[in-house]
């Protein structure tokens, strides 16, 4: 490896204080680490991916359970400490930090290291640096409100406070275009020479253009999430999507190596253990194969790529929540994400669950199925078509690009494989006017499975998890299996959960007084919907 992933933070987060004085500092120079004003934006921008892959991975694995993109093989029960397990039930485990990775991500792993980099590129005339680091930014600020709501904002990363007060979610909105306006800017701005492309050689490798579609895509996300409201624009979508990733090969990917430590391999890979009790959903699996009424009949091929058989190597099952793995016998349980019922010694996993798989972060494909989604509520069914369509064939196409490992000889696609998929008018229909929501959802849960899993979770709380399609007078997500309300965890007041509770050792220790004046101290919390989903 030419650069190193990990690099020791500079500075603390936003609730340290300072509580040594310089001449300690002087006297006890840490040997292991570099004077913060010897280092460089190259020092600083390498880690800076790693931990948009590691955290949001982390966190995943509880949404997850929400939105039903995985499910669990344990049940709960009174006294567990298995937090996944709560999850299951749409709940949360009290008094501890699981579900934090993403505040810890955006206030101490980017934290005053992205702002210290962005400040010394600024200074260096080193834009390319700084429009990264803007759009890495915005991209933080978007995905720690859309998964926590409203979050401390205006007084984020004051060193002088030992207190933060928290910030509506539409001025975390405002701010977020704000700063993306700042990337593009940045990245406009000519470069002559330089060291960027060595330094991003994780997600970019250097290349502006993509790093300002990524930009575009998060633009075309703060404005997209908004389709309840009466301002939402599905023109400003449309316009974002067209500027935004056009083909997998734009897709903003962190790229594992696969190695002998932690931070070289996926976190869902078989080196991490992370993922040892996950399986798919009963939801991905049956839509797959073709059991639902928004797509009957219809054998999806890329199951084969993305999901794990029985032992027998031909059943594919899915759990439903809180059942966990006595929904079924023995034999008809689904291996693990790895391809065997027990942690295997060698890599055979596929999809996003190898050791040295790409993770995506933001894919072509979810920018399609945004445009179409937008097209469709402004009434061009034939633009949503043509946008749907393409969602289909770029996600078809990210498996064969990257994932076209370890699948069996029987099961390997190839463009004609997608192209007769295509051709399937149960899958795209042949007139724009057969085209429903229900579709588009659907396939999109389908094209974002198992790594865009906060954007998933986002949308079915945009739809209320079962509003209902007009089109059809069925749920959106027909194939979404509610948790039975005697089966939702205790604090939840028989409601769905609509957030994650922010941080535990930061916030209910150290910030309990400004978290309650948002409710924050309430035990169903978790419950109350976001700013983004309201009308």
């Amino acid at each position: 490896m030419k650069t190193i992933k990990y690099f020791l933070t500079i500075c603390i987060g936003i609730f340290a204080i300072t509580s040594c004085t310089k001449q300690l500092d002087d006297a006890y120079l840490n040997p292991n680490a570099p004077l913060a004003e010897d280092l460089k934006p190259s020092d600083l921008f390498p880690p800076l991916g790693y931990q948009m892959a590691l955290n949001l991975q982390d966190d995943n694995r509880y949404i997850g359970l929400y939105s039903q993109v995985f499910g669990y093989r344990l049940t709960w029960a009174p006294g567990s400490t298995d937090a996944f397990a709560y999850f299951d039930k749409m709940g949360y485990r009290p008094g501890v930090d699981n579900s934090g990775a993403i505040w810890r991500m955006h206030y101490f792993n980017l934290g005053q290291n992205l702002n210290v980099m962005i400040d010394k590129a600024v200074a260096a005339n080193q834009w390319d640096y700084a429009g990264a680091g803007y759009a890495i930014r915005a991209w933080s600020w978007l995905t720690t409100t859309d998964y926590h709501g409203e979050v401390v904002l205006k007084e984020a990363f004051n060193t002088q406070k030992t207190d933060f007060k928290y910030d509506p979610q539409d001025l975390v909105y405002d701010t977020v275009r704000k700063i993306c306006r700042q990337a593009i800017e940045s990245l406009d701005k000519p470069v002559s020479g330089g060291d960027f492309a060595a330094a991003d050689q994780w997600l970019y490798g250097g290349d502006k253009n993509k790093w300002k579609k990524f930009v575009y895509g998060i633009l075309a996300r703060s404005f997209h999430h908004l389709t309840n409201k009466s301002s939402y624009n599905a023109d400003s979508v449309i316009f974002y999507c067209d500027k935004a990733m056009q083909v997998p090969s734009e897709d903003l990917t962190y790229k594992f190596v696969g190695g002998i430590v932690n931070n070289q391999n996926n976190f869902y890979g078989q080196f991490r253990v992370n993922i040892a009790n996950f399986r798919q959903s009963r939801m991905i699996a049956e839509l797959m194969k073709g059991n639902t009424p928004t797509f009957p009949g219809v054998d999806d091929p890329r199951r084969w790529y993305m999901l794990t058989t029985a032992p027998d190597g031909v059943t594919m099952n899915g759990y439903l929540p809180v059942s966990g793995e006595g929904q079924y016998a023995t034999t008809a349980r689904p291996n693990n994400f790895w391809g065997h019922t027990a942690t295997p010694t060698a890599d055979t996993a596929r999809f996003i669950f190898r050791n040295n798989a790409d993770f995506p972060m933001m894919t072509s494909s979810e920018i399609q199925f945004m445009k179409s989604e937008a097209a469709f509520r402004k009434g061009n069914k034939a633009l949503a078509l043509s946008a749907y369509k393409n969602g289909i064939s770029q996600h078809f196409d990210m498996l064969l690009e990257k994932y076209n490992v370890n699948i069996r000889p029987s099961t390997v696609m190839t463009t004609a494989t997608r192209d007769a998929f295509l051709l399937n008018t149960a899958v795209v229909p042949a007139s724009p006017a057969s085209l429903t929501l229900s579709m588009i959802m659907q396939q999109k849960f389908i094209a974002l499975w198992g790594y865009g899993v906060l954007e998933t979770w986002t949308d079915m709380r945009r739809y209320h998890y079962t509003d209902t399609d007009a089109d059809t007078g069925f749920p959106v997500y027909r194939s979404f299996t509610p948790v039975a309300i005697q089966d939702l965890f205790s604090d939840n007041a028989s409601k769905m959960a609509y957030r994650v509770r922010p941080r535990y050792n930061s916030e209910y220790v150290w910030n309990l007084a400004n978290l309650a004046a948002v409710g924050g101290d309430k035990t169903d919390y978790h419950t109350f919907e976001m700013w983004f989903s309201k009308p």
